[in-house]
């Protein structure tokens, strides 16, 4: 025979299910070892269905795995939106970093060093300081040949910094 749990019961004959449990405590009506109820001791306690549903058809049921089906479905949802984010995020800075790799290794053809700096001073110097009539190589479209540079010189003497004293040595030991 079929055998049918209390919800299903409840629904076949339209009452609650407290009673049918109340009805179980008190032995009207048994239980399989499956904790189902054949549909004959069904009918033995309340009679013939009142509707005429066939047994045979499945009861839906909102049971807890269906809520968790749909939170784990919203969940995947979420955790793929979250990573097309990520994607679009790490191709965004992928092109940043590429696009400033390309501007760090771009030819830099007005930058000069340190040490070029002072040799066009110098030599505007040594242009404007010349007369061009003496020179009879020199056409005044170019710079004429720097001799050498002159270096300034360093003087030998330099004071030695002072000792470092800490935070009590201040209070406590006499300068010197």
């Amino acid at each position: 025979m079929k055998s049918l749990s209390v919800l299903e019961l409840s629904k076949l004959y339209g009452i609650n299910r407290q009673t049918i449990y109340n009805h179980i405590n008190k032995g009207i009506l048994s239980k399989n070892s499956d904790n189902k109820i054949d549909f004959s001791e069904a009918i033995r306690v309340f009679g013939e269905p009142a509707k005429k549903q066939d047994v045979k058809e499945p009861v839906k049921i909102d049971s807890p795995s269906s809520a968790e089906v749909l939170l784990l479905r919203q969940q995947i949802d979420m955790l793929k939106n979250q990573l097309s984010d990520a994607k679009d995020r790490e191709s965004f800075y992928q092109n940043q970093i590429e696009t400033m790799q390309r501007l760090l290794e771009a030819p830099k053809a007005n930058m000069t060093t340190f040490t070029d700096q002072e040799q066009p001073q110098a030599n505007a110097a040594q242009v404007q300081s010349a007369p061009d009539t003496d020179d009879p190589k020199h056409d005044g479209l170019t710079t004429p040949e720097q001799t050498e540079n002159k270096r300034i010189p360093v003087p030998e003497h330099v004071e030695p910094e002072p000792e470092k004293r800490g935070f009590w040595s201040r209070f406590f030991k006499p300068y010197g």
